[in-house]
């Protein structure tokens, strides 16, 4: 769970350095951040709150504590890590494939021990377990509506980088986390 979550706050600051968008709750957070300048670790964190009565209900108390637990670190990392990581320049096409594949990869990290960071995510793995829908199409359908929203906020290249960034994240989902595959358990 430490590691998959750092790795994911890492993805955020650069995602954020860039001024680009992350699809699912990370998405919104940053796109809330962009609009209101109150930062991502607090709104990832309120975002989050409505999706645990699903979680509850469809995937039980042990993957909701867990996930609530993932959530709490995400936020706190992704406040912190910019104060361990100074970023002087940082070019906007890295910052999308590198961002996107540190958010995909801390990603399937925390679902192969059936955790997940919230919101979209708990309702791509319910679909997923209930429906045998794999969960990064799931998340790349969501997250390219998400996209959607930054055309208020963001620029056109931004909005394609961030594009780019979701493609990577959930092609690294989709080809690596199979039903049947290794699912460890904490």
């Amino acid at each position: 769970m430490l590691l998959g979550t750092l790795l994911v706050a890492l993805g955020v600051t650069f995602y954020s350095q860039a001024m680009l968008l992350a699809g699912s709750t990370a998405g919104l957070a940053l796109l809330a951040q962009y609009v209101t300048g109150v930062g991502f670790g607090g709104m990832f964190f309120l975002i989050n709150l409505p999706f645990y009565y699903l979680a509850i209900k469809r995937m039980g108390w042990s993957f909701t504590l867990r996930t609530f637990a993932a959530t709490a670190l995400l936020s706190l990392f992704a406040t912190l890590t910019p104060g361990w990581v100074d970023i002087a320049s940082l070019n906007p096409v890295y910052a999308a494939v590198i961002g996107g594949s540190l958010l995909g990869i801390g990603l399937l990290v925390l679902i192969r021990h059936r955790t997940s960071l919230g919101g979209i995510n708990i309702l791509a793995l319910y679909l997923q377990e209930r429906y045998g829908w794999r969960a990064g199409y799931v998340q790349l359908g969501v997250d390219m509506l998400i996209l959607g929203l930054s055309f208020l906020v963001l620029d056109p290249d931004s909005i394609a980088l961030s594009v780019l960034g979701a493609v990577t994240m959930n092609l690294i989902i989709a080809l690596n986390h199979k039903p049947g595959r290794y699912i460890g358990v904490s």
